[in-house]
């Protein structure tokens, strides 16, 4: 089976192999799905230095990686046709403008970087058409803040970013706030609007957007899933719940979430318990409400660090979902049954090293 023949092609970032340093074999791999799931071809598209995540220009034409490593980097790389699929070719790189960068957004002509280490929010402008990087280097964004989490929150932790209308969104898992800039021309000078402010020791770490605007929130440190509603200009909580029963603050830690194609069900990857939690999105009073549906096992140790939904379902109606397993060094291909939230793994793939991210081209 070739690449063009597969039901889904990916592209996966990865980190180095516990106890060895950033760029000790690690790489951008492109991986295609056969139709029942399982890997059909993996490939290393270019080797990289801590890949840990990854966005695709709308063009298509470029894709992105942070290189995870106290002095950052963000690398931009063309999309190259070869036989067996794409392949990358290194156009630019720079300094990620702050420490450990974990998140890039990519938009038309602005590119944006979450940096962990030190809570920097970093824009760089690229060309619409391409996504070639165009300016010399990034527009660095400092956090401010901490929490009650010593250990955690002794200060600003930028950790994802996200469009929001004419703003991009910033999670800020060190000092409890989602912080907000405008999308394109944001002045590096400016103080930080603060867009909600989460209780004290959530650790916001991802979040998604919800049909009606509210967003939910998932929280690193405290293992719980927030609504976040409308309120003036901004967000305030309305609601939480746990994102699995299983869950237990300080022990189990959500990574990465993801809302279905009918914004119907939120599906969270939930570190220390290693499952995928499936919850369903309802309404209460006008407001939205979280109801926990399943969790789905995903193995001892696999420490579910980021997961796609595939676009298309299966041909059972299942919902296809591909899960970087870093714990044990797997792509792990999950169908969930839309109804009930239950699932299973349908498929494994080891790599040489961790997945840290998945996303479909």
């Amino acid at each position: 089976m070739t690449e063009r023949d597969a039901r889904a092609q990916l592209w996966v970032g990865t980190y180095p192999q516990p106890g060895d340093g950033p760029g000790s074999g690690e790489s951008i791999w492109r991986v295609a799905l056969g139709p029942d799931g399982a890997v059909a071809s993996a490939v290393p598209a270019v080797d990289a230095t801590s890949p840990s995540f990854l966005a695709l220009h709308p063009s298509g034409r470029t894709l992105y990686a942070v290189g995870e490593t106290p002095a950052g980097t963000l690398s931009a790389f063309r999309l190259e046709d070869a036989d067996d699929g794409a392949r990358l070719a290194p156009s630019g790189s720079l300094a990620s403008g702050g420490d450990d960068p974990c998140h890039v957004l990519a938009l038309g002509g602005t590119v944006w970087v979450a940096n962990y280490g030190d809570g920097v929010a970093a824009s760089v402008d690229v060309d619409p058409g391409t996504g070639d990087l165009v300016a010399e280097g990034v527009v660095a964004h400092p956090g401010v803040g901490s929490g009650p989490v010593v250990e955690r929150q002794a200060g600003p932790h930028a950790h994802f970013v996200a469009r929001a209308g004419d703003d991009v969104l910033v999670c800020d898992l060190g000092a409890d706030v989602v912080r907000r800039y405008p999308a394109v021309g944001a002045d590096a000078m400016a103080a930080a609007d603060v867009a909600a402010v989460l209780p004290p020791g959530t650790g916001p770490r991802h979040l998604v957007a919800l049909a009606d605007g509210s967003l939910v929130v998932v929280g690193e440190l405290d293992a719980r899933a927030h609504v976040l509603v409308r309120d003036g200009d901004g967000w305030a909580p309305t609601a939480s719940v746990p994102v699995s029963p299983a869950a237990e603050a300080g022990r189990d830690f959500p990574a990465h979430i993801t809302l279905s194609a009918d914004g119907t069900r939120l599906h969270v990857g939930l570190r220390g318990a290693d499952v995928l939690a499936v919850l369903r999105v309802g309404q209460d009073g006008g407001a939205p409400a979280l109801e926990h549906l399943a969790d789905v096992p995903l193995g001892d140790g696999a420490w579910p660090r980021h997961h796609a939904v595939l676009a298309s379902a299966g041909a059972d109606g299942a919902e296809t979902v591909v899960v970087a397993l870093q714990g044990r060094s797997e792509l792990a291909t999950v169908r969930v049954d839309p109804a009930t939230g239950a699932g299973e793994v349908v498929a494994r793939h080891a790599l040489p090293t961790p997945p840290a991210c998945v996303l479909e081209s």
